[in-house]
C-alpha cells in the first residue's frame, strides 16, 4: 500500500470547484473498514497518494445507530442516523453545519432494493450490488448513469487483500464527501462498519 501521510488532502488534488470534495477528473481511494483509532470500529478512506481523506470512528460499538463522517481533521462531513422505526431499513444523511443540521438524504432498503432519495423533485440515486465483491452507484435523474464504484482491492497480480479493503472510483464533478457517506451507509446495511 502507498505511504500515508497524516495530513489534509493537497489543494492541487481538488478543482478549481469551491468544494474541495469535488474534482474535474475520475479519483479513486482506497477503503479500510478500520478505524484508526485502536481496538475500534469504524473506516479510513485514503486518496491515490495515501492521503488520508476521510475517517469514521464507532469506537467500542460496531453498526452503531449514528455515525459521523468526518475529514481528517475531525471535522464532521456528514451524520447519518437509522431511523429505528421503520419496517423497513431507513438512514438518514444530515449536511453536517456547525449553525444548523439539514437532512441531505434518506437511504432506503426494501427487498434489497438500496434507494438514495434526496428529496424535492429529484429521483435521487440507485445502489446494485456488483457481484459479492461491490457495488455501483447509479444517477437516476441522468437516466442511470454510473457516478461510483466500489470493489474489493486487488494487487497487482490479481490477488483480493481482504474482505476489509476496497477501491471507490467517483466519477469526475461528483461531491466524493456525498459518495463516502453513501458507503458508509451501505457498510451499515451490510454489516460492515
Amino acid at each position: 500500500m502507498a505511504k500515508v501521510y497524516p495530513q489534509a488532502p493537497s489543494s492541487s488534488s481538488s478543482s478549481s470547484s469551491s468544494s474541495i470534495y469535488v474534482s474535474s477528473k475520475q479519483e479513486c481511494f482506497t477503503i479500510w473498514m478500520k478505524s484508526l483509532v485502536y481496538n475500534s470500529h469504524g473506516c479510513t478512506a485514503y486518496n491515490s497518494k495515501g492521503e488520508i481523506v476521510y475517517r469514521v470512528d464507532n469506537y467500542d460499538k460496531k453498526c452503531s445507530s449514528q455515525v459521523y463522517l468526518m475529514d481528517i481533521l475531525g471535522n464532521v462531513l456528514f451524520s447519518i442516523q437509522r431511523k429505528k422505526l421503520r419496517i423497513f431499513g431507513c438512514w438518514d444523511g444530515y449536511n453536517w453545519d456547525f449553525s444548523k443540521k439539514q437532512r441531505w438524504f434518506r437511504v432506503t432498503n426494501k427487498h434489497g432494493m438500496i434507494h438514495v432519495d434526496l428529496g424535492s423533485n429529484q429521483r435521487g440515486y440507485k445502489i446494485l450490488k456488483n457481484g459479492t465483491k461491490g457495488f455501483k452507484i447509479l444517477n437516476l435523474d441522468q437516466d442511470g448513469a454510473l457516478v461510483a464504484e466500489i470493489k474489493r482491492k486487488q494487487t497487482t497480480s490479481g490477488v483480493d487483500l481482504g474482505n476489509d479493503v476496497f477501491t471507490l472510483t467517483v466519477e469526475p464533478n461528483i461531491d466524493q464527501s456525498f459518495i463516502m457517506s453513501i458507503v458508509m451507509v451501505y457498510g451499515l446495511i451490510h454489516r460492515q462498519l
